[in-house]
């Protein structure tokens, strides 16, 4: 027998305030172990489903590490809740894809509102590359996809969280390359990241020049969460430690989980630093050998942010 979840199941207190009811579905192959915002809430058998009850206000993810994933979210497609306005979405990984996943919400859809959020493959357009950082506030109007709502969101509305909809693991992704690549500035490839005059030191300025092979233009970087590295040294981007519009970047000693070294390879070319809101940046877009590059405002459609391989 599936061992149940234990998602706040048990105490008389928070039942006098629950609002809303998740049930977990595994239609993968094999037991998975189920998380909640870092939390392991039991194994849960192949064909197997568990009912419990969350506050309104519930936020957070569910998620496994079953088939490359992890206890911390990395590498698993995460089921997300925002309880406050009600929302619902998906969020992949783009280093690794290990489960599909369905939200249903336990309503009959109308209108945009309660449509189910399913994503099957890493390409799917249905969720988002990384976690969502702001939430609009609800409108009149369903919300636009990967983002879903219920109307009447804060009436306790339920979900059906459901892992493998397609009954089986996708293929585990090759482990992240460590070759160095150029990384060019709006696909621009005569120009290239670069490290000035190819001095591998502590803050040695990053800026832009005309691509000539060197190692100074030789990156290793990832999609999704990544540490971007000159290849063959131990120096990686650094942001510095107040990373805002307009500081100019550097090279510093790698360290592992530093935060002006944690950055997000996004699934439409831009490189943020990671939970900042800030991104790696052409100033004013030009393209003269020696101009620094430096973070600013993330912005959609922005050229200046855009890198290409």
């Amino acid at each position: 027998m599936a061992s149940s979840l234990l998602l706040i199941l048990a105490a008389p207190a928070l039942l006098a305030h629950a609002g809303r009811q998740i049930t977990v579905t595994n239609n993968c192959p094999s037991s998975i172990n189920v998380f909640m915002n870092g939390n392991s809430q039991g194994y849960l058998g192949s064909g197997a489903s568990t009912t419990s009850w969350v506050p309104n206000g519930f936020s957070g993810f569910i998620y496994t590490n079953a088939n490359g994933g992890s206890q911390s979210g990395a590498g698993t497609t995460r089921a997300g809740f925002y309880g406050p306005n009600g929302y619902y979405y998906l969020v992949t990984d783009q280093n690794n894809f290990n489960t599909g996943v369905t939200i249903s919400p336990n309503c009959a859809p109308g209108g945009g509102y309660c449509v189910p959020a399913s994503c099957n493959s890493l390409s799917c357009s249905t969720a988002f590359t990384s976690p969502p950082t702001a939430f609009p506030p609800p409108g009149n109007v369903a919300p636009n996809v990967p983002l879903y709502s219920c109307a009447n969101a804060n009436n306790g509305n339920g979900y059906t969280v459901t892992f493998c909809p397609n009954g089986y693991f996708p293929p585990v992704l090759p482990p992240p390359s460590n070759n160095g690549i150029a990384l060019h500035p709006n696909g621009n490839n005569n120009k290239c990241l670069d490290v000035r005059g190819a001095q591998f030191a502590n803050g040695t300025p990053v800026q832009i020049y005309d691509c000539n092979g060197s190692n100074a233009q030789q990156w290793v970087i990832n999609k999704g969460n990544t540490q971007v590295q000159v290849a063959g040294t131990n120096f990686c981007l650094d942001a510095g430690t107040n990373p805002t519009s307009g500081v100019g970047m550097k090279i510093w000693q790698c360290y592992s989980g530093l935060p002006q070294q944690s950055w997000y390879y996004t699934g439409d070319n831009r490189i943020a630093v990671a939970g900042q809101g800030q991104c790696l940046d052409v100033p004013n877009g030009v393209l003269t050998n020696g101009n620094r590059v430096q973070t600013w405002q993330c912005t959609n459609n922005d050229v200046y942010q855009i890198w290409t391989e």
